[in-house]
């Protein structure tokens, strides 16, 4: 499995991170989660390009998240692309609803197939994939992948989502603001590593970065390492990873 980091950013995207998404690909199945702003312009940059990528998976439909759905649609459709599926947790269908509706004219200009999941065990663009619900100010689910890798979306850190990662190849967790900065719903690199003391992970990838976090790297992970003996990161835009 390769994972390739598209956007690391957050709802204040800088010039080097755009909006969230990720890809992951192997054996020629392709799925993209999520797809925030600037991720289309990130395909193209990686070589993967929009016309391979058929399958969303959305973690939960604040804007960051899906700026980039409806782009996405109408470049498959002029590419003559005819297929998209969109899954993701509740309240995708009536997301997918509103924004055509708002955009008509993209009405049926491709097969778009929605479904939605929850916490637990599906199958999607040919991952075994398992969901787990957050903590966030929005439903919002994380996802484990084929077993390997965990993508925590958007969320506190607590015990439960680490223990939900346990034993994964890589996880790539939310770590939007230093330690200085009061905030809900999003960790800081000393309540990630109390949450991620006494679990076992290959290696853990940070992203979801506000620009807060700009020039303070070193500073966030010695704050997780007080807690957290294992491999940390930053992950950057077009980082990609091979399992």
């Amino acid at each position: 499995m390769r994972i390739t980091f598209l956007g690391t950013g957050s709802a204040m995207p800088t010039g080097e991170r755009f909006q969230t998404g990720v890809l992951l690909s192997e054996d020629g199945r392709r799925l993209l989660v999520d797809c925030g702003s600037g991720v289309l312009h990130r395909l193209q940059q990686s070589g993967a390009g929009y016309e391979d990528v058929s399958t969303v998976l959305l973690t939960h439909h604040h804007l960051d998240h899906v700026a980039d759905l409806l782009p996405l649609l109408k470049a498959r459709w002029l590419a003559g692309e005819e297929h998209l599926e969109v899954v993701g947790p509740e309240g995708t269908k009536a997301l997918l609803d509103d924004l055509l509706d708002v955009h008509d004219y993209l009405q049926d200009r491709v097969d778009l197939q929605v479904r939605e999941v929850g916490a637990h065990e599906f199958e999607v663009a040919g991952f075994d994939v398992e969901g787990y619900e957050t903590r966030h100010s929005l439903p919002t689910l994380a996802y484990r992948f084929d077993d390997r890798f965990t993508f925590s979306g958007d969320s506190e850190a607590f015990e439960g989502l680490a223990n939900f990662a346990d034993g994964s190849a890589v996880l790539a967790h939310d770590c939007s603001f230093p330690d200085d900065v009061d905030v809900a719903n999003h960790p800081t690199p000393a309540t990630l590593g109390e949450a991620l003391s006494g679990v076992e992970v290959g290696r853990v990838y940070l992203t979801h970065l506000y620009p807060h976090t700009d020039g303070r790297q070193e500073e966030m992970l010695d704050s997780i390492a007080e807690s957290y003996d294992g491999d940390v990161r930053f992950a950057e835009d077009l980082l990609s990873v091979e399992l």
